[in-house]
Parts: C-alpha cells; sequence; structure tokens
C-alpha cells in the first residue's frame, strides 16, 4: 500500500513540483539545526539568550499573519512560491553565518515572515490541486517535509566528516534548492491563482480548546527536537560533531514513515485511540532520551518520539473540520493558532528552563506535557470515531 500510493504521487509531476517545496522548508531547516551549536558558539549565546532570541522568528510568522491578506490578493500564488523559497534560502544563508548577533537576529525575524508567507502558498496550492486531481495529497506532501529533515540532517552530518563548515554546507543545499525549483518553474508558474488567507491568530473557542492543546503540545515537541536536539546531544551527551545531527534525523525519517501509514493506523484503532497511544509513545521516546547515557540509545529515543508524534496533527484537522457549530475554516484556524505557538514559543521555554536549570529538565517538561495530551484525548469527545473526512477548505497556516 505504501509503495502503491507514492508510485501514484510521484506521476503528478505538478504536485511533486509543489511537494518539493516542503522538502525545501526541512532541507533548510535541518542544515539549520545541525548549525545551531557552533552559531550559540560564535555568538557567545547562552541557553536562555538564544531561545529568547529564537522568539524574533515567532514574530516575524506573526507579521506575515497580517500581511498575507495583501501579499496573496495582489501575487499569483505561482509566482510567489518560485520567489518565495529562493528568498527563505538567501535568509538561511545569511543567518547560517550571521557574524554578529544583530545580524542574527534580523535573519530570524525575516525567516519567520517569509516562511509564513510560503507555508500559506504551498498548502494552499496543494489543496486547490487536492480538487483537481480529487484525491487527498496533503499528508504525502508533509511526508516529503519529514523526508528532508532526514535527508538535511544526513547530509550535514556528512559534511562535518570532511570538514565542511556550517556556513558552506547551506550554500551547498541552497544551491541545489534553487536549481531545482528553477528547473520546476514552469509547474510552479501554472498556479496563477490569487489566493486570500483570512486566518488571523485568535484564542480558541471552548469547544475545540483541548484540540488546540494537544496540538500545542504536538508542534512543540516537534519545534524543541528541531532546535535543541544538536545542542542537547553536543553539550549534554558530549557526543562528536558528526553525531549531532542524528536525532534530529531519526525523528525525521520516523516522521516520515509515520505520515505514509497514518491513515492505515487509524482506520484500525480509530482517532481517540491513536492520539493517545502516539502521545504516550512520544512521552517514553523523551523518557528514553533524558535517562540515557549512550548516544545511540538517544537516538532511538528520537526515533520513538518521531513514531508516536507522526500521525496525531491531521487527526487533529480532521476533528477541527467536524465539530458541530464550529464552521471548518474557524476549527482550523484555532486549532492552527494553539499549534504555532508551541511550535515557536516552545522551544524558547525549554531554552530559559535550560538557562535556570539543566537541558535535561527543559526536555523533562515535554515527557509531562504529551501525558497531558494523552489525558486531555482521552476526554475529548470529538476524537471519537475512524471517519476519515476529506478537508476542502485551505490551510492557512503551515507550522514547519
Amino acid at each position: 500500500m505504501l509503495l502503491k500510493n507514492f508510485s501514484s504521487f510521484v506521476k503528478l509531476k505538478p504536485v511533486v513540483a509543489v511537494g518539493f517545496l516542503f522538502a525545501c522548508s526541512s532541507l533548510l531547516f535541518g542544515t539549520w539545526v545541525a548549525a545551531i551549536p557552533g552559531i550559540k558558539q560564535r555568538l557567545d549565546f547562552t541557553d536562555g539568550s538564544l531561545g529568547l532570541s529564537l522568539l524574533l522568528s515567532p514574530l516575524g510568522a506573526i507579521t506575515g499573519v497580517f500581511l498575507s491578506t495583501k501579499v496573496f490578493g495582489k501575487i499569483p500564488v505561482g509566482k510567489w512560491m518560485l520567489a518565495g523559497y529562493i528568498i527563505q534560502s538567501i535568509i538561511m544563508i545569511a543567518l547560517i553565518n550571521s557574524v554578529n548577533r544583530p545580524m542574527c537576529w534580523v535573519s530570524l525575524y525575516c525567516l519567520g515572515l517569509v516562511s509564513f508567507l510560503n507555508g500559506v502558498s504551498s498548502n494552499a496550492t496543494v489543496n486547490i490541486m487536492e480538487q483537481k486531481y480529487d484525491r487527498l495529497l496533503m499528508s504525502s506532501c508533509h511526508a516529503l517535509y519529514s523526508l528532508g529533515g532526514f535527508v538535511s540532517a544526513g547530509f550535514a552530518a556528512l559534511m562535518f566528516t570532511v570538514a565542511v563548515p556550517s556556513g558552506l554546507q547551506i550554500v551547498i543545499m541552497s544551491a541545489i534548492i534553487v536549481a531545482i525549483n528553477i528547473s520546476n518553474r514552469h509547474h510552479l508558474l501554472a498556479n496563477k491563482e490569487i489566493i486570500h488567507s483570512g486566518s488571523g491568530l485568535k484564542l480558541p473557542s471552548l469547544s475545540i480548546l483541548s484540540i488546540s492543546f494537544i496540538c500545542m503540545v504536538l508542534f512543540m515537541a516537534e519545534g524543541c527536537v528541531a532546535d535543541w536536539s544538536a545542542i542537547y546531544f553536543k553539550e549534554v551527551m558530549k557526543a562528536p560533531k558528526e553525531l549531532i545531527s542524528l536525532g534530529y534525523a531519526g525523528f525525521s525519517i520516523a516522521m516520515t514513515i509515520g505520515r505514509l501509514n497514518g491513515d492505515s493506523i487509524v482506520s484500525v484503532l480509530g482517532n481517540k485511540k491513536t492520539v493517545i497511544a502516539g502521545s504516550l509513545t512520544a512521552a517514553t521516546g523523551f523518557l528514553i532520551v533524558v535517562l540515557s547515557e549512550y548516544v545511540g540509545l538517544a537516538i532511538a529515543g528520537y526515533v520513538i518520539i518521531g513514531f508516536g508524534c507522526s500521525g496525531i496533527v491531521p487527526i487533529l484537522f480532521r476533528a477541527s473540520a467536524n465539530i458541530p457549530g464550529v464552521s471548518k475554516v474557524e476549527g482550523f484556524a484555532m486549532v492552527t493558532t494553539g499549534g504555532l505557538i508551541g511550535f515557536l514559543a516552545g522551544p524558547s521555554v525549554i531554552g530559559i528552563i535550560s538557562e535556570k536549570a539543566s537541558l535535561s529538565k527543559g526536555l523533562s517538561l515535554l515527557i509531562v506535557m504529551m501525558i497531558m495530551a494523552a489525558i486531555v484525548a482521552w476526554k475529548n469527545k470529538f476524537l471519537a470515531g475512524k471517519k476519515m473526512e476529506s478537508v476542502s477548505e485551505n490551510f492557512d497556516e503551515q507550522l514547519y
């Protein structure tokens, strides 16, 4: 089934061209993850100051929320996708090669802004293509994001073994991304739609507050794995440089496998049991990471976290789209607001805890949070059932 789904997906060249944009984000992001320890040392960041600096990225994303309507009300989505991911590559080069803190801070803010707009354009385009081809494509495209994270982490590990610094790694990766996107320009520019992103940040209603909370926890976990796994391996576990990116790599490949098989798992276990089991699995993974004294075992812990987290978010979107009295667009906006808070602010919280106590204790918070997510899922009536509804509204946020 997995090979059949993948084979039919790759035959749709226009979809693959857009799907590669999801991989672009994680290819750049994974290279950034491996570079964080070196940037922290070069710019003399503490855990706390690094955590606070990372808040500039969500600030940029929030700015993107308010600019998105104007941007996509004037620029065809295909033109933005082609230009936007090239701009993101340039910003990432500047970020990883920052020579001082102000340069790093400006780059983080711009990265959050452009990444948000890129996420709006790519998700909205995939949604349009789902209607055009009359099949679900979103999960496969997000699986490409996870695959890109694995590839970039492996690329960084390989480059470190031959003494290629992070600053040059991101130049190589960006050049590859730009070249592929330019070669795909005909498929990208064929998307001439003017999309209007009407989403904004707002508090969840009481009816879906718990679903929004679970989404916040899941994206908080993913954000913390991305931003802190390499530093944890380097500073706490004293792992050699060529191994520090493998925690994120293991997490990403597990997420890819899990997402490609998620629908089959839900058809057997149902929504609620899948969310509960996934949350407890992720909690177990974080427990292994925190308690392990061996790098190999810690990498296995990150793999377990990836499997646990992989299938939950699609269920949350489906549930939010089928709450009585709440429109699908409103449900998506509320749930993704929780996810946005978790993914972008969560790593900063861990940094602050690490500054006051230790990084191990900071990551331990995620064990508690994942257990809380399982309890909330158990109590939530909207997660009952197995039905796999097709979603036709645009996703206005890509939290990656």
